[in-house]
């Protein structure tokens, strides 16, 4: 059961401080170099989808399943119940039975991000308090989106202050207008960058511009932006880019970490052309085909990816013929 709101509020002090520890007091903290008060997030996070079984129920074997061959593979941490874990579709016990379920099977060294955006602020610091209590490391909170008109910077603003000053971790703003229809505004990010529990940014809209700015007016703040996409994951590492949170993770998750790991050693050459082979599939795992097509090229790489939940339908056969052979083009298959 989640705590109250006044009680969430009255656990903050002490969980900060545990938060603000010196790297190696609490699990998952590693500190960049000169902040050692704030969590790294520089690397690759997958945004894991959620496995259905034939009936559609969640299949928290076959996620332990997943997270057992992920484990090999050097991502920074995880992302559960993002866009691409279908967090609309599940129910608030399922999801934190996912973050329980891969907390458990998550090395401790690695973080745990997981989605807990509602609609409203109260909604959302109540699940956000149940997901540290699951064993987040860390609150994704995406805009809130159904009255998006009425989203102005200064709602948002005091939206995500609230969510901040309530949370018992850190927290990291997430912007997705392909899914939500809003952009969260750049004077609203530069605000919210200015608060102690905001952590950074997953930005999954691909403007690069906007990228840039982010990183360099914020560069007084220890706040981290993260690539929404790996389509422009070296471009925003140019930029300043702390990490990346891209759905191809799933499927090519060595290769984008050796992506990662070519723009911090600065070799950029063999950077640019591993992310010409990147692009179309990852295109068509998100914009083209979606969390079906996703799955789908799992199944592939000898991950379990199985259905969509309802009203997500499966890719047609010309579909999937079509998503193949945009793997098979740029060498994967």
């Amino acid at each position: 059961m989640a705590l109250s709101t006044r009680l969430a509020s009255a656990l903050r002090p002490v969980l900060a401080a545990l938060r603000w520890a010196a790297p190696g007091q609490r699990r998952g903290l590693s500190g960049p170099p000169g902040a050692g008060h704030t969590l790294d997030l520089r690397g690759i996070f997958p945004p894991l989808t959620t496995p259905f079984s034939p009936t559609q129920e969640v299949d928290y074997a076959r996620l332990e399943e997943n997270m057992r061959r992920y484990a090999s593979i050097p991502f920074r941490g995880l992302v559960v119940l993002g866009s691409n874990g279908e967090y609309p579709y599940l129910a608030p016990r399922e999801r934190l039975e996912v973050v329980s379920c891969v907390r458990r099977a998550l090395p401790r060294d690695r973080l745990l991000l997981a989605g807990s955006g509602c609609e409203s602020t109260q909604a959302t610091i109540e699940l956000t308090v149940s997901m540290a209590e699951a064993g987040a490391d860390v609150a994704l909170v995406v805009t809130p989106c159904y009255y998006r008109g009425a989203m102005t910077s200064a709602a948002l603003v005091q939206h995500y202050t609230e969510v901040a000053d309530a949370s018992p971790i850190p927290v990291v703003l997430y912007s997705v207008p392909a899914n939500t229809g809003l952009d969260l505004p750049l004077e609203a990010v530069l605000a919210l960058a200015q608060h102690p529990n905001i952590l950074g940014i997953k930005d999954s809209g691909g403007d690069i511009t906007r990228m840039g700015l982010m990183v360099h007016k914020t560069r007084q703040e220890d706040f981290q932006v993260l690539a929404g996409s790996a389509s422009f994951l070296l471009a925003s590492y140019a930029l300043g880019a702390s990490g990346g949170v891209c759905a191809l993770a799933n499927v090519l998750g060595a290769p984008l970490c050796q992506l990662d790991r070519l723009c911090r050693d600065g070799r950029w050459q063999e950077a640019r052309d591993l992310q010409h082979r990147l692009i179309e599939p990852n295109v068509a795992v998100t914009r083209r085909f979606g969390i079906p097509g996703l799955k789908k090229a799992m199944e592939w790489f000898g991950y379990y990816g199985g259905p969509c939940r309802a009203p997500l339908a499966p890719l047609s056969a010309p579909q999937v013929e079509e998503l193949r052979g945009t793997f098979s083009a740029n060498g994967w298959l």
